[in-house]
């Protein structure tokens, strides 16, 4: 089992780096509570703000509380046969405006919205935005003044401001990202919305540039920024100091300057032997600039941390001047029962998890992400490639191209300090065509060489990426073309051999997106019996069509089982083989977590994107304990079949029992009973040797695995049945009440043949319902959170809360009849 020892620390200091982000530096606050939404459009914006009396006709639409973050597409993006709302929503709410500085400037701070924005002050629109991903600001300043003069002011609001936003995500060729994409393009106000108070003149961005050369021995500083202004006044103050990690002050600069617009350079310094930013030490300087005007000053304050990094030509990858194997995964802000809604809880959980994973590098798949995001990976030390969301679809007319400019600098500046970001992504999947009439390719290369160009000209100091449109390759400075050895394509002993052939094609190569999906809880005996299909030796590169479950050539994605024991294999042998890669700069796996997507309506779980390593609510896969077992050096041991209850087989067959560690040595026991000790070696395949071939009782089985390190001893235990009897046909349900706890019970449903056996490769699709008091909780996007779902195994589960009544809950599946059950 994981020991989180080394995590619980760095918890305190990740809370201490949020508390110093930019947002914090002046008077701000979460504006969270107090909302109202309305999913569909209004009239015109009267109607979100007339007087009105309950029961009058002029009361409807109906309004519902929410809590910011919010989503419109929390449930319905997993509601199985429905496709998921598009179109406006609305929010509203009233706020108490009290700006302290004299002559200061009144911000509502967008953290990020989905997709079109529209925001009101009483029915003065103020401010608008397009893009879902990117940050942005509403001036409400002006608008406030004015409408304090309005007699409604304290008649109508008491003495409040009524804002009302208007989020609108209806589809749209002429925006990116494409809605053929593997994402849902969401709606609403999904990020932090903050209210923030700065004095009149504020600094709007700082960019410190750090940099150190590969020894360590002299670091640089470079500071500018951009001033918000919009009074012109004359002249400013500026103070920078410099911290080091202990916050001692190490350097600092001050100075009187006319006031400027645009970036301007202020100052530059050098720091002796900088402790270095790195994936295992991510030590991270602080910035404090304060711009002083009229006696009033604007604190604003950053983290910096100094690394040097290099893509070696036709080699790896190096940090501070020693090779480092980018050990990566992807990440989509997607949650159950939130959906892009995640509050800050919510992601340092994820990311924390995603670390003691062993995690070192990231792409955030595939557009900005939350600032959140960003902190959290500079002090937990993961390395990162950030893109934005030119995604499928083809290339769109000038207002696409504009859109796709806007986001890429304002990424680039939004995130410009972050010593994580390693890589500024310009597409993913640009060789899709589908939303346009034309699909040219020579115009897809000429946008890609001008996104690449201003990549460079707003930060010379990073790399640019993209990933799978092999005739751009040759523009960006890291490619990654589309492999997907033992799913999409081939089998996964071709891993190396694609790879290298890949690798040799380009100056920089880096390979993200890798795996393939697994049902949680699904379970094989022969999971790799799909590979016998699929033809050898012709690539394991994707092609058109094969992400789908029907027709074309064999392949796993479509004629494998979808089972745990399957990924597990090919995750085992692609860790094993990076081992054997020097020239590998690394990998990501696709993704971390499971999340929801509009174009896999057959999966499993229906419209789940299911190849995370955890599910949607963050429940480990089995194959989360593989890449530990590589990647981690705290002790861990995990048996693998956690969630594998029952296996199968004849009397006195053997079976292999798999144990994921990373110790020297293990010994295995079953019912008691030593079967030996092991010794760890990576290349013996599969689980780096820690394998026994065991004969299990009929009936329960008891596992254990125990190792050592450093004197300390380390074990894992679980149970297990073994069932001989062999099954017919599905022949019916059978469902049952197997818990209750704090009002929430859970019901289980088996597939079982005539005689009662249970039919443990039973893969129907089955449909949870209820009727009474309880409410279902279905509607989470997992294996059991779902009211349509696949078997597992012959069996599935869903929970329900009580509401301390009565409920008959059902259970059904074509062809058989339904199950009943009644709860209270």
């Amino acid at each position: 089992m994981r020991n989180y020892r080394n995590w619980k620390g760095k918890l305190v200091l990740i809370v201490a780096v949020l508390f110093y982000s930019p947002l914090f530096a002046q008077q701000s606050q979460r504006l969270t509570q107090n909302w109202e939404f309305l999913k569909g459009d209004l009239g015109g914006i009267y109607e979100a703000i007339r007087p009105v009396k309950a029961g009058n006709p002029e009361s409807v639409p109906v309004w519902e509380q929410v809590i910011l973050p919010h989503c419109f597409n929390a449930k319905d993006a997993v509601t199985p046969d429905v496709n998921y709302y598009q179109g406006p929503g609305w929010y509203r709410t009233q706020l108490t405006i009290s700006n302290p500085y004299k002559s200061g400037r009144t911000l509502l701070h967008f953290e990020g919205a989905g997709q079109k924005t529209k925001v009101y002050i009483y029915d003065v629109l103020v401010a608008e935005h397009v893009g879902g991903y990117d940050e942005w600001t509403a001036d409400i300043t002006d608008a406030v003044a004015a409408f304090r003069k309005n007699p409604l002011f304290e008649k109508q609001f008491k003495g409040k401001i009524p804002v009302e936003i208007r989020s609108d995500n209806s589809r749209d060729l002429e925006m990116i990202p494409s809605d053929l994409s593997d994402f849902n393009v969401y709606g609403g106000l999904y990020r932090y919305l903050n209210l923030r108070y700065v004095p009149q003149v504020s600094a709007e961005k700082v960019f410190a540039t750090a940099s150190v050369d590969a020894k360590g021995a002299l670091g640089a500083l470079n500071i500018s920024a951009k001033l918000l202004n919009p009074d012109g006044v004359d002249t400013v103050m500026v103070n920078i100091k410099v911290k080091d990690p202990q916050g001692k002050l190490v350097a600092s600069f001050n100075k009187e300057w006319k006031a400027f617009y645009g970036k301007k350079d202020l100052w530059g310094t050098t720091l002796k032997q900088p402790k270095l930013w790195s994936t295992e030490n991510p030590n991270l300087y602080t910035v404090e600039m304060s711009v002083t005007a009229n006696g009033v000053a604007a604190v604003h304050t950053e983290k910096i941390g100094f690394r040097n990094f290099e893509f070696v030509k036709k080699g790896p990858f190096m940090l501070n001047g020693k090779r480092l194997l980018l050990r990566g995964t992807h990440r989509h802000e997607d949650h159950a029962g939130v959906a892009a809604a995640m509050t800050e809880d919510q992601i340092r959980e994820e990311m924390v998890l995603m670390k003691s994973m062993g995690v070192n590098f990231i792409r955030l798949g595939h557009y900005q992400q939350s600032r959140i995001v960003l902190d959290l990976c500079d002090s937990l030390g993961i390395l990162v490639w950030e893109e934005i969301p030119w995604c499928r679809g083809g290339l769109g007319g000038e207002s696409y191209k504009n859109q796709a400019r806007t986001m890429l600098r304002n990424m680039v500046e939004q995130h410009y300090n972050h010593p994580s970001v390693i890589i500024w992504g310009l597409g993913n999947e640009n060789d899709w065509p589908g939303d346009f009439s034309e699909f040219d390719q020579h115009k897809i290369r000429e946008f890609m060489k001008e996104l690449n160009d201003l990549s460079h000209v707003l930060d010379p100091s990073r790399k640019t990426a993209i990933r799978r449109c092999d005739f751009c390759r040759d523009i960006v400075d890291v490619y990654s073309p589309s492999i997907w050895a033992g799913w999409y394509r081939g089998i996964y002993t071709e891993y190396k051999e694609v790879s290298k052939q890949e690798f040799d094609k380009v100056d920089n190569f880096l390979h993200v997106e890798w795996g393939g999906d697994s049902h949680a809880g699904r379970h094989s005996e022969n999971p790799d019996n799909a590979l016998s299909l699929v033809t050898q030796g012709k690539g394991a590169d994707e092609r058109a069509g094969d992400a789908s479950l029907f027709g074309g050539s064999a392949r796993v994605s479509k004629d494998g089982d979808w089972s745990e024991s399957y990924i597990v294999n090919l995750i085992d042998w692609h860790l094993k083989e990076q081992e054997t890669m020097p020239w590998l700069t690394g990998a990501a796996y696709w993704p971390f977590k499971d999340f929801s997507t509009p174009v896999r309506p057959d999966n499993p779980i229906p419209y789940m994107n299911q190849k995370g390593v955890v599910e949607r609510d963050l429940t480990k896969k089995e194959s989360f304990y593989v890449f530990q077992s590589y990647w981690t050096t705290d002790p861990m041991i995990h048996v693998y079949g956690h969630s594998w209850p029952v296996r199968w087989g004849a009397a006195n067959e053997e079976k292999m029992v798999k144990v994921y560690a990373n110790l020297d040595e293990v010994e295995l026991f079953l019912n008691g009973k030593s079967l030996g000790k092991k010794k760890r070696n990576s290349p013996d395949f599969p689980a780096a040797g820690l394998r026994w071939m065991v004969r299990f009782n009929e009936g329960q089985n008891t596992i254990k695995a125990v190792g050592k390190k450093d004197g300390k001893v380390f074990t894992d235990e679980i149970t297990q049945e073994y069932q001989t009897a062999k099954w017919d046909k599905p022949a019916k349900l059978v469902l049952e009440k197997v818990s209750e706890k704090d009002g929430i019970a859970t019901i289980r449903v088996k597939m079982l043949d005539k005689n009662n056996i249970l039919c443990l490769d039973a893969q129907n699709y089955i449909s949870f319902g209820l009727t009474g008091d309880g409410t279902l909780m279905g509607d989470l996007g997992t294996a059991r959170g779902s009211s349509k779902v696949q078997l597992g195994n012959g069996r599935a589960e869903i929970s329900l809360k009580m509401n301390k009544g009565k409920s008959v809950a059902s259970v059904k599946a074509d062809g058989l009849a339904t199950a009943f059950v009644e709860l209270n």
